[in-house]
């Protein structure tokens, strides 16, 4: 059987739920990650903090808050091509490359509604 080719731009982003986020009034969105492991808790009892607070700027805010388990990554760039413009371009490899680093950073996950499978 062959490996079929997947497109970027048809994947769903999901935000994960083990991190908590708020928004200020300025609309910008603020990640907070809890440090709970064994090792962070080793980590800080050399001053490591409980928690780590990671701040978007306006793109990412926009964006974050896109992300709701049944939006793709196509219909995500569309909104921000909206919203931003000119201004956002080159837009599909740095947003592509966003969705990477959040991904890395295990702040979302990708759903694939149409498979049925979380991956």
């Amino acid at each position: 059987m062959t490996r079929q080719k997947q497109n970027y731009l048809d994947f769903v982003p999901c935000v994960n739920p083990s991190f908590s986020w708020e928004k200020d009034g300025e609309g910008l969105v603020t990640v907070t990650v809890s440090h709970t492991g064994f090792f962070d808790r080793i980590a800080q009892l050399l001053g490591r903090p409980k928690q780590s607070r990671i701040a978007l700027d306006r793109y990412g805010s926009f964006i974050w808050e896109l992300i709701d388990g049944g939006r793709s990554v196509y219909a995500i760039s569309e909104a921000v091509r909206e919203r931003f413009g000119a201004e956002a371009e080159p837009l599909l490899p740095r947003l592509i490359r966003y969705f990477e680093i959040l991904r890395e950073h295990r702040f979302i996950d990708w759903n694939n509604k149409r498979e049925g499978i979380r991956r």
